[in-house]
């Protein structure tokens, strides 16, 4: 398919209408998984009318994942979309910005996952927190609310686009991974979980929500496009100042 590596990721739906919606849209524009976190209420039955014929195969290959980091572990690049801005939301990217960098993940043979939250609220925080770049559907501020099939089909559309792109530009695609693998999500988390005890260990991040603070790094990292070789480089760099910390504070 088009978007061979991409995963359509649904956070808590709540209509299994929508999600038949969804698998319609990721029919139509090549993308050949849909990841369904918590969804509240997930029948296929409700949701195999809206898939059309089409997308039946694909209801048929539905998952479902206990937690939102277990479900895009194995993704390179993890992009949310939201409607809300400010906060915890910098950096926002337009679809077309974020299609460029799905396609280029793709072509390199890393797998992405696009991350819709629920109806009603969209992504939290703390769901966001998972994400490494935020997507937003610039719309009429009067009416900001996509319904969620909408959103999911315009973020596929921008995505093969981009992909069709870069397959006619002929891209030489032998040396895009010569420096090693990139980091995938599960790692990129655990990176961020043992970079978050550095700092606080430094006194660097204090307060009552470290985790803000952390956000830049977050996203200074995830633009960065680590390989593993790199990944390990950094952990191994934040394990080595954690321990000459616990050195002096045994000799003071």
């Amino acid at each position: 398919m088009l978007l061979d590596g991409a995963q359509i990721v649904l956070v808590k739906t709540r209509f299994p209408e929508n999600i038949g919606m969804a698998a319609r849209a990721c029919v139509n524009m090549g993308c050949p998984g849909i990841c369904l976190v918590e969804p509240e209420r997930w029948n296929r039955e409700k949701a195999a009318p809206l898939a059309t014929p089409k997308g039946q195969s694909l209801l048929d290959n539905v998952l479902v994942s206990p937690t939102l980091a277990q479900a895009v572990g194995s993704s390179s690049l993890v992009l949310g979309a939201t409607a809300r801005t400010g906060g915890w939301r910098q950096a926002l990217l337009a679809p077309a910005q974020a299609a460029r960098e799905v396609a280029a993940a793709l072509a390199r043979g890393e797998n992405v996952s696009l991350v819709f939250g629920p109806e009603d609220r969209g992504l939290n925080n703390e769901e966001i927190t998972h994400c490494q770049r935020l997507v937003t559907i610039p719309t009429d501020a009067a009416a900001s609310s996509l319904n969620l099939a909408q959103a999911v089909l315009l973020v596929l559309y921008e995505c093969a686009n981009a992909v069709r792109a870069v397959r006619l530009s002929h891209t030489d695609k032998s040396g895009l991974a010569a420096d090693g693998r990139a980091v995938n999500a599960e790692e990129q988390e655990r990176l961020m979980t043992t970079l978050k005890e550095m700092l606080l260990s430094l006194d660097y991040l204090h307060g009552d929500n470290p985790d803000y603070f952390l956000m830049p790094w977050r996203r200074m990292f995830s633009r960065a496009g680590l390989r593993r070789h790199e990944y390990d480089a950094l952990m191994g760099l934040c394990r080595q100042v954690r321990h000459k910390l616990g050195q002096c504070t045994r000799k003071a």
